[in-house]
């Protein structure tokens, strides 16, 4: 007995039978219609034509057509048999009497015209077995003769008449005798064709259908040509897209890795850099000291989701990337005191405006470094954002050496980077752009498309 929790049997007995049957009829159709999409459409008609010509040939030989003999005897249809002829008269045996007198010749039998008959017996007795037959035939003949005619001239008309029935009964004799003749040799034939065997060929044909079925084959083939052709092109360029999106992906990963590297570069060196200050301004400046401690601790409180949301790879608003800058600059500026101007041109309707985080701190840490910091009486710095043409234009500008003159210049690692993250994020809506400055120094512009963020806004006011 089968226990209930055993799997049900397919038709052949074990479990899943319909499923693998399904499963195997699936992939084979799959795998004609990949080899149906590798086709030309040449090689596809030529398989056609010759698919086509197969089923033709193979609808007549077997075992789907074949040919049956059949031997069988018929009795062939009774031919009637034709009447015999009739058979010619025979002659009388009464006697005929022939009479002359001026009325013509009479031929008639005995006892008709007696009278008639005693009178010209001795001139008619040779005539008189020469229309015997005829007398007997017909009855009687009569022949009428104009007046003045001789008894030659009567004799000659009798042996006349006496040829003519002679010739008509041996017509009539003859006559019988061929048709007589005929119904016997066609009697002898259908008696020899009763019994003649006859062989019967049929041809039995089952392979009709096989031309109809190629021409359906082909036309479904066809279809699923043209059909699976479109699906594995969409597929394709769903495999495309995603590939491009996981490619895209890995590359932001690696950019924002190469920035928080970066970033983790510049903050300790700045971050031991102030410490120092603190604590030689603790005992020659301790105002100053404590309000470059203060400053410290906002920037540290500012610039650590900063730095967690750029590993994300979010984005922020402007007002908060500015949060990190100002503290920043504070500190800067004790350090460097009458040397650093800053100039912040940046409207409050703007601070809500999506902008990439690190960007700004990137561009700024530069300026500072490379520009400012190495030019000994120092200069200034001035940051703003404008709305140019429906895009966000924030501008780092600064009065220092110029870009790649000092002897702290970079390698323009940093540039390049913030450049792959604006075509990550933007593609070629946003751009970088590096120019000098008047009277001197570096111009640093990022165009991005502009977007306001909602709590920010909210934030602000």
């Amino acid at each position: 007995m089968e226990s209930p929790s055993s799997p049900p049997l397919g038709p052949v007995g074990r479990p899943g039978g319909w499923q693998a049957f399904a499963a195997g009829f699936v992939r084979a159709f799959h795998a004609y219609a990949n080899w149906l999409v590798g086709l030309s459409w040449v090689r596809f008609t030529l398989l056609s034509i010759l698919l086509l010509v197969i089923a033709g040939i193979l609808s007549q030989l077997p075992p789907f057509s074949w040919t049956v003999s059949e031997t069988v005897v018929e009795r062939a249809p009774v031919v009637a048999k034709a009447p015999k002829p009739p058979a010619p008269p025979e002659a009388p045996r009464s006697k005929v009497q022939i009479s002359i007198d001026e009325n013509g010749v009479r031929i008639a039998p005995e006892g008709r015209a007696a009278e008639a008959a005693s009178q010209a017996a001795s001139q008619a007795e040779s005539a008189a077995s020469a229309a015997a037959e005829a007398a007997a035939a017909v009855g009687e003949i009569r022949i009428d003769l104009p007046p003045g005619v001789d008894r030659e001239s009567v004799r000659e008309a009798l042996k006349e008449a006496k040829e003519e029935i002679r010739q008509a009964i041996e017509e009539a004799r003859r006559e019988a005798e061929e048709a007589k003749r005929d119904a016997a040799e066609a009697a002898a034939e259908a008696a020899a064709a009763v019994h003649v065997p006859r062989t019967r060929i049929e041809r039995v044909t089952l392979g009709e259908f096989l031309p109809q079925f190629a021409t359906l084959w082909i036309i479904a083939s066809m279809i699923i040509k043209i059909t699976y052709k479109g699906r594995i092109q969409a597929e394709a360029k769903a495999q495309v897209a995603t590939e491009a999106a996981e490619a895209e992906s890995l590359k932001r990963q690696v950019v924002e890795a190469r920035m928080a590297a970066m970033q983790a570069q510049v903050e300790p060196h700045f971050l031991f850099n102030t410490l120092a200050s603190i604590d030689h301004l603790i005992e020659t400046d301790p105002p100053r000291a404590s309000r470059m401690q203060r400053n410290l601790i906002s920037l540290l409180r500012a610039s650590m989701p900063t730095l967690r949301e750029a590993n994300a790879g979010g984005v922020r608003d402007l007002g908060r990337e500015l949060a990190v800058i100002r503290p920043y600059l504070e500190i800067l500026k004790v350090r460097m005191e009458e040397r650093l101007q800053v100039d912040l041109a940046v409207p409050d309707g703007l601070l809500s405006a999506e902008f990439p985080p690190m960007m700004l701190q990137s561009l700024v840490e530069n300026a500072i470094k490379h520009g400012l910091e190495p030019k000994p009486e120092g200069g200034s710095l001035r940051i703003a954002a404008e709305i140019v043409h429906g895009k966000l234009v924030v501008t780092v500008a600064d009065t220092g050496l110029g870009f790649g003159r000092a002897a702290t210049a970079g390698t323009g690692v940093g540039l390049a980077n913030i450049r792959e993250r604006l075509q990550l994020l933007y593609g070629g809506q946003a751009a970088l752009a590096v120019a000098e400055n008047a009277p001197s120094g570096t111009r640093v512009t990022i165009t991005v498309p502009y977007s306001a963020r909602p709590e920010a806004a909210r934030a602000a006011a």
